[in-house]
């Protein structure tokens, strides 16, 4: 019965470590997604305020 106890209790402390570097694993991921999302809407914030409709499609360029 000893044994068995033994083996329980390190399973459980296995366990438990392994739980704990999951979480700061997702953390990590988290914090990294927060900085992309956040970098994508900078992106896309200028990527709409620097728009130049340039000339109409129909238009010919000048050097025609």
């Amino acid at each position: 019965m000893d044994d068995r106890i033994q083996i329980l209790e390190e399973r459980l402390t296995f366990l438990l470590r392994h739980v704990e570097e999951q979480d700061r694993e997702m953390m990590e991921l988290s914090r990294a997604l927060h900085k992309c999302t956040e970098k994508l809407a900078r992106l896309e914030g200028k990527a709409t305020d620097h728009s130049d409709p340039g000339p109409p499609a129909d238009q010919r360029p000048p050097h025609w």
